[in-house]
């Protein structure tokens, strides 16, 4: 795409000194708004705002919609407000409270005089709900029918709302005080174009079997049921049933990358970088972001060195455990975060539930037992490989602390990775948070507590 931006991009800045009007429109037509978008996108903001002047609003809208958000945000400022309303008004609802949270106070103040009385509601209503909230990702653009409706008025009423159409898959029955009581799909509407007197009523959705979301519920929520469903789109209502607007597909998909991107950050204990990207973050943002979680986990890994202390006397007398050490405590850290993400990623998508605690406490007692068998054979292979022979060797009957370390270890830290997502989730807490970095410095602890107390109890005797 650089090749053509380097063709295309003097021809529209001599179009606009020229003032072509032709040309630029021409070219805005010509390709995808994406792709428009993406090589007007090396303009300055006044020269874009020149070529989309000469477009019909509809397209101007669809265009500026692909732009970054900063872009969005800078064109917004610097441009005529009375011009910029006008777009503003053409946006989706959901996408112009997103590009104007970003705006400066002060233009959002000259700018929301400026909007329809019907869209400043709009913005105000929407904007009150939370960022994560599925009020913030409600479009209200849809259409709407009464209950009673004929075919032939549906289809009359869909046309006169053809600047609602986001979607035209679903379509929305109310009532008198606009609470959902049913939807229609196109499809199913369609199939009696010649029956025009049938009532809609017939062969809608009535309100025992919709499917909904309230505004206040998180976005997380919305998702599930999308793919649950497979819906194109979900009606988003408010708690008396009075439909606020739709969350289209579109949006869900974001909304699911945000929430992914969200929880591997999370899961490697890094805070979530918000709208920022990792190249648009400065580098001290960055560095507080990662360091708040590195400093938390760095006071946890102090239990390690305090266990270490207390224990100060077996590793003096028998030196050769230490050489174990490191494999016994990361064989915990891994068996407890394979099984602490197994658990979020089931959380995540509903595979289980809180109520299923004790069937996953009892799968996975068994799986640390075949786990830690396992790895506790190794273990012993290792340790006969490395002393049981030399000038240092030691016995293999000493040798069996190791095994048993790793066993235990391995046991105990697959219990407490896998269980401690659901007490996140208990208190609600995001189950996330229980990231591999946490589970793996609690079983580091946890790891070198059971090695150094089982060599204590059963060879320290021994060696006095």
């Amino acid at each position: 795409m650089s090749d053509f931006n380097t063709l295309v991009l003097p021809e529209l800045r001599q179009a606009i000194e020229s003032h072509n009007v032709e040309e630029m429109r021409s070219f805005c037509s010509a390709l995808h708004p994406a792709a428009t978008s993406e090589t007007l996108g090396s303009l300055e903001a006044n020269e874009i705002w020149t070529i989309l002047l000469e477009v019909d609003a509809t397209l101007r809208a669809e265009i500026f919609s692909y732009f970054d958000e900063d872009l969005q945000v800078q064109i917004i400022e610097s441009c005529p407000r009375e011009e910029i309303a006008k777009l503003i008004e053409e946006m989706p609802s959901d996408d112009r409270v997103d590009v104007l949270d970003e705006v400066g106070k002060d233009a959002l103040a000259e700018l929301l005089p400026l909007l329809s009385p019907e869209d400043r509601e709009d913005f105000e209503l929407l904007q009150s709900y939370e960022e994560d909230a599925c009020g913030a990702e409600t479009s209200s653009d849809f259409i709407r029918l009464r209950e009673g409706m004929t075919v032939g008025e549906a289809i009359a009423e869909i046309g006169s709302q053809t600047h609602l159409m986001e979607t035209v898959y679903y379509l929305y029955v109310l009532d008198s005080e606009e609470r959902l009581v049913g939807i229609v799909s196109a499809k199913d509407l369609l199939r009696r174009i010649n029956r025009q007197d049938e009532p809609i009523d017939g062969f809608m959705k009535s309100k025992g079997s919709l499917v909904t979301v309230e505004a206040t519920e998180k976005r997380e929520e919305a998702i599930k049921l999308v793919e649950k469903y497979d819906f194109v789109a979900i009606p988003v209502v408010d708690h008396n049933d009075k439909m606020l607007g739709v969350i289209t597909h579109d949006d869900i998909l974001d909304a699911a990358v945000e929430e992914l991107v969200e929880n591997a950050h999370m899961s490697a204990a890094v805070d979530p970088l918000g709208d920022e990207t990792y190249l648009e973050a400065n580098l001290w943002t960055l560095a507080r972001k990662r360091f708040m979680w590195l400093a938390i986990l760095l006071f946890g890994a102090i239990t390690t060195a305090i266990i270490l202390k207390f224990f100060n006397n077996v590793t003096e007398q028998i030196v050769w455990l230490v050489a174990f050490l490191p494999m016994v405590v990361s064989s915990g850290g891994n068996c407890g975060g394979q099984a602490a993400t197994l658990v979020v990623t089931a959380l995540a998508t509903d595979e289980i539930s809180l109520e299923d605690w004790k069937r996953i406490a009892k799968r996975e007692t068994a799986m640390g037992a075949i786990l830690g068998g396992l790895m506790a054979i190794c273990g012993y292979v290792n340790a006969i490989l490395i002393y049981s022979y030399g000038e240092n060797s030691v016995s293999f009957i000493d040798l069996l602390i190791v095994p048993l370390a790793v066993f235990c270890v391995v046991f105990i830290s697959n219990l407490v990775g896998a269980l401690l997502p659901l007490l996140f989730k208990k208190m609600r807490l995001d189950p996330a948070l229980m990231s591999n970095p946490f589970v793996a410095g609690l079983s580091d602890a946890l790891g070198t507590f059971v090695y150094l107390w089982l060599a204590l109890l059963l060879i320290m005797p021994f060696a006095a």
